[in-house]
Formats: structure tokens, C-alpha cells, sequence
């Protein structure tokens, strides 16, 4: 119940994103082509961008969500990675494009190749409104990513926080630009290009790590460790492997028991050790158990 119920809410984020991002990319860019700004159009340009992969991290989240089968037994949780790295690649392709046609609009006017006068002023209010959207968005999802811990609605929260530094840059090159600084308007989507390249490796080093299955911290595995050796009957923890799914934990443990017990002991003592990391572990998807003698009780037992 609860991840179905973190899954409504990460598709809330996503759908409203979506929606915001088709407003601002078709208003961005029309008027940024009409008010000839290219900060504002590279703006435009990036929300393109965000418009295409939020589609596709729609898609991902949508299957993420399924349970598991034969062919994936921990179910299809990693695809909301997946849909991260996709989120980054487009977000540092983008960047590349835009950084480059900016600094060859810059140094046109520098060395005297071309003119600017100035972008029309409705460019300038489309711009601040973007800053007032893009604030409440990121408010918003940054809120709704830490309730549930979803790795692609919090890269959307970071996208939104670093498109207000990218449009914040875009209004002061309009400003300027307006004010007969011609070379300050394609600077400023230079500075966006560079804000949203930023962003775009951010988001592809997490994702790609989670994706590698890089071990979650020393402290979770310390404190795995210190509830198992607390469970009545535990005389070794003798081995923890702990894998990532998504944001979820798959916990595989090995502990050392009494060589004298009962199987039917044993299998009480393992249900207490699962039942302490179910209770104290958050987002702990599944836990394996295997006991054995202990190797102390081993070393008695051959001495003897």
C-alpha cells in the first residue's frame, strides 16, 4: 500500500511538471524567437528538453511500478534509474547545443559581425513569470521527493531548482540586453547552458551509481549489524550483503547460532532477526535469512 501509494504520488510530480514544462517551452520559445532573445529562447530550448524526457520518465515510472515476474523477481523498480540517466543525457546534450550557439552569437557582436538592439519587452515579463512557476515547482516536488524517496521525482526537483539559477541568469541578460548591452542577452544563455550541463551530470553520476549497484553507506551496514547482534539467539552475524533496487534495500544475512537448537529454534531465531530489520530498516524491500552453527560452537565441538 505504501509504494503504491508513493507511486501516485511521484506520477502527481511528473504529470504536473509536464504540464508546466509544455506551457513554458511553447511560450519560451515563441517569444523568445519573436522578442529576439536568446536567452529566453535557450531557456525555451531547455524546457523542449524537459518536455521530452519527462515523457519518457512518465513512461519508466509507469512500468517501474509493476510487480515482479519470473524474468525480474525483485520487480522493475531500477527502471525509475534508468529513466534518471535518460534525464541526464538529455539534459547535458541540450546544454552542449546551447552553450555553443551562444558564444558564437556573442563573439558576432563582439568583433562586429551582427547587431543586437535589444529584446522586446514581453520577453522580459514571460521570464518572470518563469522564476515564479519555477520556484513553486521546485518547492513542490522537492516535498513530494522526500516523502517518498524517489530518485527520478527528486532529479526533477534538482532540474527545477537549477532552472531558476538558468532563467534567473536568462532575465538579467534581457534586462541588460534591453538596456543596450547587446552582448549580455546571448551571454546570459551561455550561463544557462552551463547551469543546465551542471545539472545534466549531476544527475547522471547518481543515477549511473545506483544503476552499478553501488553499496549503500558503512553506517547502514553498521547499523544492519549492531540490530542483528542484539536478537536473542544470535551468537555471530557472520556475513551481510546489502544491494540497492531503486531506492529500496535487498538484504541477504548469514548468522551463527547455537549448533544444539532445533531447526524449528533456529527458524524462530532468523523470523526475529527479519522482523527486527523490517521494523527498524526503512525502505527494506526483502531480507534473507540463513543461519548455521556457530563457528565457535564448530572449534568447541571438534575440540571436544
Amino acid at each position: 500500500m505504501i509504494l503504491e501509494k508513493n507511486d501516485r504520488k511521484n506520477l502527481l510530480a511528473v504529470n504536473i511538471s509536464l504540464v508546466a514544462n509544455v506551457v513554458l517551452a511553447a511560450l519560451k520559445t515563441a517569444v523568445g524567437i519573436v522578442g529576439h532573445s536568446s536567452a529566453l529562447l535557450a531557456d525555451g530550448i531547455n524546457s523542449t528538453s524537459d518536455v521530452v524526457y519527462l515523457v519518457i520518465v512518465r513512461i519508466y515510472m509507469t512500468l517501474a511500478g509493476k510487480p515482479p515476474d519470473r524474468e525480474h523477481p525483485f520487480g522493475h523498480r531500477q527502471l525509475e534509474s534508468i529513466s534518471a540517466v535518460v534525464v541526464g543525457a538529455f539534459v547535458v546534450t541540450t546544454a552542449v547545443a546551447i552553450f555553443w550557439d551562444a558564444v558564437n552569437r556573442v563573439y558576432n557582436l563582439t568583433v562586429g559581425q551582427a547587431e543586437f538592439a535589444g529584446a522586446h519587452s514581453a520577453t522580459l515579463w514571460v521570464a518572470l513569470f518563469t522564476v515564479v512557476l519555477k520556484v513553486v515547482l521546485a518547492v513542490f516536488t522537492t516535498r513530494l521527493g522526500r516523502q517518498t524517496e524517489s530518485i527520478a521525482v527528486l532529479a526533477l526537483a534538482r532540474d527545477h531548482r537549477n532552472d531558476i539559477f538558468s532563467i534567473t541568469a536568462a532575465t538579467i541578460g534581457i534586462f541588460f540586453g534591453r538596456a543596450g548591452y547587446g552582448w549580455f542577452d546571448p551571454a546570459a544563455a551561455a550561463v544557462v547552458a552551463l547551469v543546465i550541463l551542471h545539472t545534466g551530470v549531476t544527475i547522471l553520476r547518481e543515477s549511473s551509481a545506483d544503476l552499478m549497484d553501488i553499496l549503500p553507506g558503512k553506517a547502514v551496514i553498521a547499523r544492519i549489524h549492531r540490530l542483528i547482534a542484539a536478537v536473542s539467539g544470535v551468537r555471530q552475524v557472520e556475513e551481510i550483503h546489502v544491494h540497492r533496487i531503486g531506492i529500496y534495500l535487498l538484504v541477504d544475512v548469514t548468522i551463527g547460532i547455537d549448533g544444539n537448537m532445533s531447526v524449528a529454534a533456529g527458524d524462530e531465531i532468523a523470523s526475529r532477526v527479519e522482523q527486527t530489520l523490517t521494523e527498524n530498516v526503512e525502505y527494506l524491500y526483502r531480507i534473507s535469512v540463513h543461519y548455521h552453527p556457530s563457528k565457535k560452537h564448530r572449534v568447541d565441538a571438534h575440540n571436544d
